[in-house]
């Protein structure tokens, strides 16, 4: 009986062990939201603040960090989130690719930035 249980109990730590070391969490990229708040509030017209609370949904919506939004998908197909986080130079690149982007409102995300609003 004892054998079973700790048969048992072995069995479950293996299984919580295992889906913890493959569930990898989908996160926005640090390094990615840096630059954006280097270009668009450092050096930009954005507001820090509404920057700081959009944080990750800048490019990100919904709870899952893997649903992008329009902007997120834009950039999605620029950037790789492992490749190119230690470049800043091709995420700035990116960033001002997207700028002439149509956003789903009709005016390119670079007109909204410089209009003080959020992507």
């Amino acid at each position: 009986m004892r054998k079973d249980r700790l048969l048992g109990g072995l069995i479950v730590v293996t299984f919580v062990g295992a889906f913890l070391v493959s569930a990898s969490p989908a996160f926005a990229v640090k390094q990615f939201y840096d630059e954006f708040k280097e270009v668009y509030v450092n050096k930009g017209s954005l507001d820090g603040a509404a920057v700081a609370k959009a944080k990750c949904n800048i490019c990100h919506e919904g709870k899952s960090k893997k649903d992008k939004n329009a902007y997120g998908k834009l950039l999605d197909k620029l950037l790789d989130r492992k490749k190119d986080a230690k470049n800043p130079e091709k995420i700035r690149q990116a960033l001002a690719a997207v700028e002439s982007e149509k956003s789903p409102s009709g005016e390119t995300y670079g007109e909204l930035i410089k209009e003080g609003k959020l992507p």
